[in-house]
C-alpha cells in the first residue's frame, strides 16, 4: 500500500517539473545573456573605430585639442563601464547607457569639428571612417532592439502562471529594458 501511494505520488509529480518551464526559463536566460554579449560588441566596434576617426581628424584640425580630448576621455569611460550579463539590472544598465551617452555626445562634438574643415569631409580614410561608424551606430541600434525583444520575452514568460512561481523559487529575476535618452522625444535643432 505505501509502496503504491508512493509511485501514485511519483506519477502526479513529474507532469508538474516537466512543465514547470525551468529549463525553459533558463534558455530564455541564456538568450539575453547572449543577446547582451552582441550589444556590448558593437559598442566595442564603436569605440575601436574611434582612435582612428581622431587621429584623421587631428591631421586636419590640430588646434581642436579640447574636443579630442573630450572624446578620448569619454571613450575610456565608456569602455570601462562593464556590465556582467548574469548582473545585469535596471541600475548597471542606466550606468552602461550614461557612459555610453556620453561617448555619443563627444562624437557629436567631434563631427561638428569636422563640419569647419572641407578638405577633410573629402578625404577617403575620414569618409570610410564615418560610413563604418554609421553602420555600428546602426549595429548598436539594432542590438539593443534585438537585446529588448529577448528581454520582453523573458520577462513575460517568468511573469506567466505557474511559471511565476518557479521563477520566484529558482532567483530568476526581471530583467531591465534599454530605454530611450532624456529629450530624444523632441526632434533635435539643426543650425548652419
Amino acid at each position: 500500500m505505501k509502496l503504491l501511494r508512493n509511485l501514485l505520488l511519483i506519477v502526479l509529480i513529474i507532469p508538474f517539473f516537466s512543465s514547470c518551464g525551468y529549463n525553459t526559463m533558463v534558455n530564455k536566460e541564456e538568450t539575453v545573456e547572449s543577446q547582451w554579449a552582441n550589444v556590448q560588441d558593437a559598442y566595442q566596434r564603436r569605440a575601436d573605430l574611434i582612435p582612428n576617426l581622431v587621429n584623421t581628424v587631428k591631421g586636419y584640425a590640430e588646434h581642436e585639442q579640447e574636443t579630442f580630448k573630450e572624446v578620448i576621455e569619454a571613450r575610456s569611460k565608456a569602455t570601462s563601464t562593464t556590465i556582467d550579463a548574469g548582473n545585469l539590472d535596471a541600475d548597471k544598465l542606466a550606468q552602461f547607457q550614461q557612459a555610453q551617452q556620453g561617448l555619443s555626445g563627444a562624437l557629436s562634438k567631434l563631427m561638428v569639428v569636422v563640419e569647419k574643415y572641407p578638405d577633410l569631409k573629402a578625404n577617403t580614410n575620414f569618409l570610410a571612417l564615418q560610413d563604418q561608424l554609421e553602420g555600428t551606430e546602426n549595429r548598436i541600434s539594432t542590438e539593443r532592439r534585438r537585446f529588448n525583444e529577448a528581454a520582453k520575452e523573458y520577462n513575460q514568460y517568468t511573469r506567466n502562471f505557474p511559471q511565476n512561481i518557479v521563477a520566484m523559487i529558482f532567483g530568476f529575476d526581471k530583467k531591465p529594458y534599454f530605454e530611450a535618452q532624456a529629450g530624444s522625444d523632441r526632434a533635435p535643432e539643426v543650425e548652419f
